[in-house]
């Protein structure tokens, strides 16, 4: 599966959010179409039409948000109203100015997995179908996980060292808040030495089969603060969610119209149980050797949405454009395309 192709963007727009931020967007495909929002990872990625590749031009009407801070949204790096619930509300706002009456999929992966989850869950009757990849739930063994040292560090001893290492040893305990400290500091040359060392982390563990050609992206020093810089705020600030919050009973409950109607849970000698089947509206595609998120978190998620599909992807990491998971996406999106 190749993928499709998409014209120019038909729409694009900088819209007013809060008080000082703009997000940009553009549209592609089918203006009548199914509308899908493509909800981009980092804290602090960005789109571009490439991402578009998944979704059928005659039938899907194509969204591509920049979040708060990131791409081509303005300003850019801007901290200052930039939360978890701003980016949620963003996504509402967006909806309403485009005049669309339900997103028909959300497609998230990585940390856009993580602002489907929650969009979902405070506008459940706005969404008909989530489709995730690489899920984040934000939970302290999740970001311990991609930034402590007894999880991805273990694989990947060497970058692990190279990463703490830039940090004085004092601070290497926390390497979240110490480079925080960095990439928020007057000085902008070690901004920018600590945004390499951060992303030269993420990209050494973002793939099974790591493309040494990734690293060019380290010497573009637009992308590479703008993508630490907001990582590291959402994490220092704990993402601006409870501890599970995503996964707690009473949230996922407010999904239940996406498990196709089937949605039972039960207390049973203190064991939480769930029923279900396999017949719902979520689908998860997750690399089995995921080193960013954790393929638990997707286990996890799928144990608490019954009707939920998991998808594993066995010769795959966390990158959405490794082989194995670009034609499970691409396979989910021609599925939904399918439905009635």
């Amino acid at each position: 599966m190749a993928g499709y192709t998409h014209t120019d963007p038909f729409d694009t727009g900088l819209l007013a959010v809060g008080t000082l931020h703009h997000i940009y967007y553009e549209q592609y495909g089918n203006p009548n179409g199914r509308p899908v929002i493509f909800l981009h990872g980092g804290p602090g990625g960005q789109t571009s039409k490439s991402n578009t590749t998944y979704f059928n031009p005659k039938i899907y009407r194509v969204i591509l948000l920049d979040q708060r801070g990131t791409g081509k949204s303005t300003p850019k790096t801007e901290l200052r109203e930039n939360t978890t619930p701003d980016l949620v509300s963003d996504i509402e706002t967006l909806r309403l100015h485009l005049s669309i009456q339900k997103w028909y999929l959300l497609f998230g992966g990585s940390w856009g997995s993580t602002l489907a989850l929650l969009y979902a869950q405070s506008h459940p009757d706005k969404v008909h179908s989530l489709l995730l990849r690489g899920v984040f739930t934000t939970r302290d063994a999740e970001v311990s996980w991609s930034r402590g040292p007894h999880g991805a560090a273990n694989i990947f001893p060497e970058a692990w060292k190279a990463f703490v290492g830039f940090l004085p040893v004092e601070e290497r305990g926390d390497p979240v808040a110490g480079y925080y400290k960095r990439l928020t500091g007057e000085s902008h040359k070690e901004r920018i030495a600590a945004a390499k060392e951060w992303n030269r982390w993420d990209l050494r563990i973002g793939e099974l089969k790591c493309d040494e050609r990734g690293f060019l992206a380290l010497e573009d020093e637009g992308w590479s603060l703008a993508h630490a810089l907001m990582e590291a705020h959402y994490a220092v600030h704990h993402f601006w969610l409870e501890e599970g919050q995503i996964l707690k009973r009473e949230n996922l409950e407010k999904m239940k119209h996406l498990n196709g109607g089937f949605y039972y849970f039960k207390w049973l000698l203190g064991l939480f149980l769930m029923l279900g089947t396999e017949s719902g509206l979520v689908t998860i595609v997750q690399g089995r050797y995921d080193m960013v998120c954790p393929p638990q978190t997707a286990y996890d998620l799928h144990c608490a949405l019954p009707g939920s599909t998991l998808i594993w992807v066995p010769d795959a990491g966390h990158s959405g454009q490794e082989p194995g998971t670009r034609q499970e996406m691409l396979r989910a999106c021609d599925r939904y395309a399918d439905l009635a």
